[in-house]
């Protein structure tokens, strides 16, 4: 999941840069509520004491 939010966020800022204001902003968004997806399923799994233990 976070990787996802890394990928939309590179397609964000090279969307940017290319001057694409509509499709930066769109998956700006996208790698926002990705990112904020992963903290709450992290703290869930966390909290519940289903992660992986090495």
């Amino acid at each position: 999941m976070l990787s996802y939010a890394v990928t939309f966020f590179v397609i964000a800022i090279i969307a940017a840069v290319l001057g694409f204001g509509g499709i930066a902003g769109s998956a700006a968004s996208i790698a926002q509520v990705l990112f904020f997806v992963f903290l709450v399923l992290a703290l869930v799994s966390f909290l519940t004491g289903r992660g992986r233990v090495i």
